[in-house]
């Protein structure tokens, strides 16, 4: 027998660890003819996960009174519930911000053409011209506007780039080498929702030139830290780190520099995917990782 015939649906519970969680919703579930496929739970520094597969086929009631109820029963437990529909589900909407620099939306490009991001980019917006033509062999719509040096300048970008995120209302936005500096108004309207690479593995070498700072300091080994950004600058929670090996009198400054950029693009993808695969969540602002949409993928597919 194979999946055909099924309607499979997950229903993701967040909040804060507590007895019968699992109890409650399993019943609730059960009551109204719903099968249980599968359920992955976890308990991460008292905050309770758990995403379940469920098979709503024969349920006993609408899907609108199915969320509706979940969402009921979530509210009574202090729980945050969300219901998807496997076969409806929408890819995840990625904006990337630029600047100059290539590497990072280039990698990110091939992944989102081999369908191996976990989403779909949706926009690159920028500061500068430069990436133009790359984003538009992509297929890729790319809008730009500049963010001068001046503070009238920089706040009219900023302002620019507030409405078009807002119109175009990402699921991540994803700063791939875009050298500005957010405003906190705009980090808090997408707080958890946008990953920085920064050239260095934080809290080490913050700031501007880190390659350099790290290839003056003598140090043996550096790399680099993508992160969810916040108001702090360089201070948000690290998602992943990854690091390369100086050969002190023998590497030169540039070559840091362009081991660092390959690595960047790598490890910021990684970030990406783990975001769009729901494989990470920030507790108590530290990001910590769990089962992913994935693994439920994998056995929607598998032949039973």
């Amino acid at each position: 027998m194979s999946e055909t015939g099924k309607l499979l649906a997950i229903v993701s519970v967040q909040g804060r660890d507590q007895k019968g969680v699992v109890a409650r919703f399993a019943t609730y579930v059960a009551e109204h003819g719903i099968n249980i496929e599968d359920m992955e739970q976890r308990v991460l520094r008292g905050l309770f996960v758990m995403d379940m597969l469920v098979d709503i086929r024969e349920m006993t009631m609408s899907l609108d009174q199915l969320i509706t109820g979940l969402l009921e029963l979530g509210k009574e437990m202090e729980m945050q519930v969300r219901v998807s529909l496997q076969k409806s589900r929408r890819p995840k909407r990625v904006v990337v911000l630029v600047s100059r620099e290539a590497h990072c939306l280039d990698t990110l490009i091939n992944l989102s053409a081999r369908r191996s991001l976990g989403g779909e980019i949706c926009a690159v917006l920028g500061n500068h011209p430069d990436l133009h033509a790359r984003a538009q062999a992509a297929g890729l719509s790319f809008e730009w506007k500049a963010s001068g040096a001046g503070p009238a300048d920089k706040e009219s970008h900023f302002s620019w780039l507030t409405q078009r995120l807002s119109a175009l209302n990402p699921d991540l936005v994803v700063l791939a080498r875009y050298m500005q500096i957010l405003p906190p108004a705009l980090t808090e309207q997408f707080k958890w929702k946008i990953i920085n690479i920064h050239p260095s593995l934080l809290p080490h070498f913050p700031g501007a030139n880190p390659y350099r700072q790290a290839f003056e300091s003598g140090v043996r080994v550096t790399g680099c830290t993508a992160h969810f950004v916040t108001q702090a600058l360089d201070q948000g929670p690290i998602i992943l780190q990854d690091v390369f090996h100086i050969n002190i009198g023998v590497d030169q400054a540039e070559d840091v520099r362009e081991r660092g950029l390959q690595l960047e693009a790598q490890t910021l993808a990684k970030a990406v995917i783990y975001f769009l695969n729901e494989e990470l969540i920030v507790v108590e602002d530290k990001v910590v990782f769990k089962p992913g949409i994935d693994t439920f993928g994998k056995q929607i597919e598998r032949p039973m």
